[in-house]
C-alpha cells in the first residue's frame, strides 16, 4: 500500500533511472493520452508530492501519476524481462537507452503543463517529505476541524500530505489516541505533525517500513494488520473495524487499553473485523 515513504523512495529511483538522456520510447496508454508522444524529450525531474508523482520533461510539460490502492511503476533494464503484469495493466511506458519505467494499473494518468501542477496537486497540505513541510500549517489545518475523529483527519491529503492507512493507525497508537478520538479532545496535538514526520523520513530509504524498536518481520509495526494478535506493548488483542462504515471502508486497527474509545465515538456498523488468516 503506497504510502508518502514509499512513493518518495520511488520518485528517487524513477528520477536516477529517467534523467540524463531522451526518451526512446514513449506509450501513454489511456485514451485520451494515446497520440501524446514525448520521445526525444529530456526527463528533468521526478517530484514526488504527498502520494502523487510529477514526472517533468523538457519543453515544460509534466505527467502527473498517483497509484492509489494497486498501482505501480517498475524500473527494467534493456534486456531485462517486464514482469509487473500482463501487458493490458500497462498504462505508461517511458524508456531511454539505459532504463524503461513502466507503469502498472495506475487509476490515474494526466499530462498537462508543468505550470499548471498546482491544479492536481495544489489542494495538498504541507508535504511531510518535501521542501514545503511546515508543521504549523498543518497543525493549524488539523485544528481547523476539532470534532473530527483523528484518523479521518490523519488521511485528509488536505491537512498534511503522505499518511496513507499504516500510518495512520501507527500514528493514532504512538500517540495513545483511538482513531475515532475527536481531534479537539486530543492532549498536545502539536505531537501529530512531528511525529507524523518523524516516522515517514525514518522510513523513506528503508525496504521494510518499521514503527516500533524491533526489526523483527512480525513485530515492526504495532498495530497495523495485527487483528486478533496481542498488543506488543500490553499484550491485549488488537481489533480492527472499518474507519467509518458509512464512507471509508479502509481498515483501521487499534488497542482497545492502549487507545480507549472515547464515549459514543467508535460509528456503529459493521462489527469488527476478523483477523485475515
Amino acid at each position: 500500500m503506497p504510502e508518502g515513504d514509499t512513493v518518495w523512495r520511488l520518485a528517487q529511483r524513477l528520477h536516477d533511472a529517467l534523467t540524463g538522456g531522451p526518451l526512446t520510447r514513449c506509450e501513454l496508454r489511456v485514451p485520451r493520452l494515446a497520440t501524446v508522444d514525448l520521445t526525444g524529450r529530456g526527463v528533468l525531474g521526478v517530484i514526488p508530492r504527498g502520494k502523487h508523482l510529477l514526472t517533468r520533461f523538457e519543453g515544460g510539460l509534466t505527467l502527473h501519476s498517483h497509484l492509489r490502492m494497486d498501482g505501480a511503476w517498475q524500473i527494467y533494464a534493456p534486456a531485462e524481462r517486464w514482469r509487473g503484469g500482463p501487458a493490458h495493466q500497462i498504462r505508461a511506458i517511458l524508456g531511454t537507452a539505459a532504463h524503461t519505467a513502466v507503469g502498472y494499473r495506475l487509476p490515474v494518468l494526466d499530462l498537462l503543463r508543468t505550470a499548471d501542477e498546482s491544479r492536481v496537486v495544489g489542494h495538498l497540505g504541507p508535504d511531510l517529505l518535501g521542501p514545503d513541510w511546515d508543521p504549523e500549517e498543518a497543525l493549524r489545518r488539523l485544528l481547523a476541524t476539532p470534532g473530527r475523529p483523528l484518523g479521518e483527519a490523519l488521511l485528509d491529503q488536505r491537512n498534511l500530505a503522505g499518511i496513507g492507512n499504516v500510518y495512520k493507525a501507527e500514528l493514532c497508537f504512538l500517540l495513545h489516541a483511538s482513531p475515532w478520538l475527536p481531534l479537539g479532545a486530543l492532549p498536545r496535538p502539536d505531537r501529530v505533525p512531528t511525529l507524523a514526520k518523524k516516522l515517514l523520513e525514518a522510513n523513506k530509504r528503508r525496504p521494510a517500513r518499521v514503527t516500533t524498536p524491533s526489526a523483527r518481520p512480525d513485530r515492526r509495526l504495532w498495530v497495523y494488520g495485527r487483528a486478533g494478535r496481542p498488543c506488543l506493548r500490553c499484550g491485549t488483542e488488537i481489533r480492527s473495524a472499518d474507519q467509518d462504515p458509512a464512507t471509508d471502508e479502509r481498515v483501521t486497527y487499534w488497542c482497545p487499553t492502549c487507545q480507549p474509545d472515547p464515549p459514543a465515538a467508535r460509528p456503529t456498523g459493521p462489527k469488527d473485523l476478523p483477523h485475515p488468516n
